[in-house]
């Protein structure tokens, strides 16, 4: 049982959130958090200069409050939106807020994934906390 999940969750994919909501409730203390993080990846320099300058702020603003929809209905349930790398964000968030639990969804791996890495399995070689990945 843990006393704050860090909940990985990719809004810009098909994924659904209600497993993973349903093991962090599992694995909760009584009285603990979860924390449903999105991951906003960085705009490379060069594109910065085309976007509005209060689009990137507005666009996570928009970013927080579908992420908050979606959990509502979850209890100790609160969102998270930060900018960076995936993989890289997700354990640096969990370490900074003590959690104990990172649950992380993964795909069925490919070829791409050997070469490449997925966010998940970064996720499982750098965190250090336990990690619960969902298929």
């Amino acid at each position: 049982m843990y006393k704050h999940i860090v909940m990985g969750v990719a809004l810009d994919h098909e994924h659904d959130m209600k497993d993973a909501l349903e093991i962090a409730q599992k694995l909760l203390v009584k009285g603990g958090k979860v924390t449903a993080l999105h991951v906003l990846e960085d705009l490379p320099s060069y594109a910065t200069q085309y976007v509005p300058p209060d689009y990137l702020n507005e666009f996570h603003k928009e970013i927080a409050v579908e992420l908050h929809h979606m959990i509502r209905d979850a209890p100790n349930t609160h969102p998270a939106v930060v900018v960076g790398h995936p993989g890289r964000s997700i354990v640096a968030f969990a370490a900074e807020h003590e959690a104990d639990c990172i649950i992380i969804a993964s795909h069925r791996p490919g070829l791409e994934d050997y070469f490449l890495g997925s966010t998940a399995s970064r996720v499982v070689r750098h965190a250090k906390c336990s990690v619960h990945v969902i298929r």
